[in-house]
């Protein structure tokens, strides 16, 4: 349970071991669609992760209250209530983010890493455990959308953050701003991560013995103790 780990856990995990993008593939559909230059995918990031936060507070606060049954819908309309928020907020002070993110900032409100967290965790888990739950998954869906936009910017517009690169500005490989150039840069990055987090195996592997083991028969040894 949440409750026996550490905060410092609760938002390590979603930042790596259990990176909402990289790792368990949820939020494809704004993944793909804004990252096509790294402040988009800063900004989808860090709106998504104001909502997760937001909607994991006040679900945990009313876990007790809300009954069973309506759960799902009682769910939808608090997080549609923060994404409402961030929609003013944006438009009002960023209003060129706004516009770039266009529709995928309404649909937070049916995003998979923001209702799937609030079914699985904040319904079942204090206030605190839940915030650092969403900071951690916000964060890693945000590093996640930051990676890719980089990388899709830099080589498909030979620029990053609005700064031109004098070798790739003349000549940018089109591809990457392009859908397809989306999934191959996700591919490559979510190839990378998993051999990063591979563990290697042991180098010895310290044998106890024969008598009980359910590979005596086919084991090396030949049954033998040694």
């Amino acid at each position: 349970m949440a409750e026996k780990k550490t905060l410092a856990q609760e938002i390590s995990k979603g930042i790596i071991k259990e990176n909402p993008t990289l790792v368990m593939l949820l939020g494809m559909c704004p993944t793909l669609a804004v990252t096509t230059q790294a402040m988009n995918g800063i900004g989808m990031g860090l709106a998504t992760t104001f909502v997760l936060l937001g909607s994991n507070i006040v679900i945990s606060a009313l876990r007790k209250v809300i009954p069973d049954k309506v759960r799902i819908p009682a769910f939808i309309v608090i997080i549609a209530s923060f994404v409402t928020l961030i929609g003013f907020l944006l438009e009002g002070f960023v209003p060129s983010l706004y516009d770039s993110l266009g529709i995928y900032l309404t649909l937070i409100t049916v995003n998979c890493i923001i209702f799937g967290r609030a079914e699985m965790f904040a319904s079942k888990n204090g206030v605190i455990a839940s915030a650092c739950d969403a900071v951690g998954m916000g964060l890693g869906f945000t590093m996640a959308l930051f990676l890719m936009g980089s990388v899709r910017e830099i080589i498909g517009a030979g620029q990053w953050m609005g700064l031109s690169i004098p070798v790739l500005h003349d000549n940018p490989m089109l591809l990457f701003i392009m859908p397809a150039g989306g999934f191959f840069t996700l591919g490559m990055i979510i190839a990378i991560t998993n051999k990063l987090s591979r563990k290697k195996p042991p180098k010895e592997i310290v044998c106890g013995g024969c008598e009980g083991c359910p590979m005596a028969e086919n084991c090396g040894k030949g049954g033998s103790n040694e």
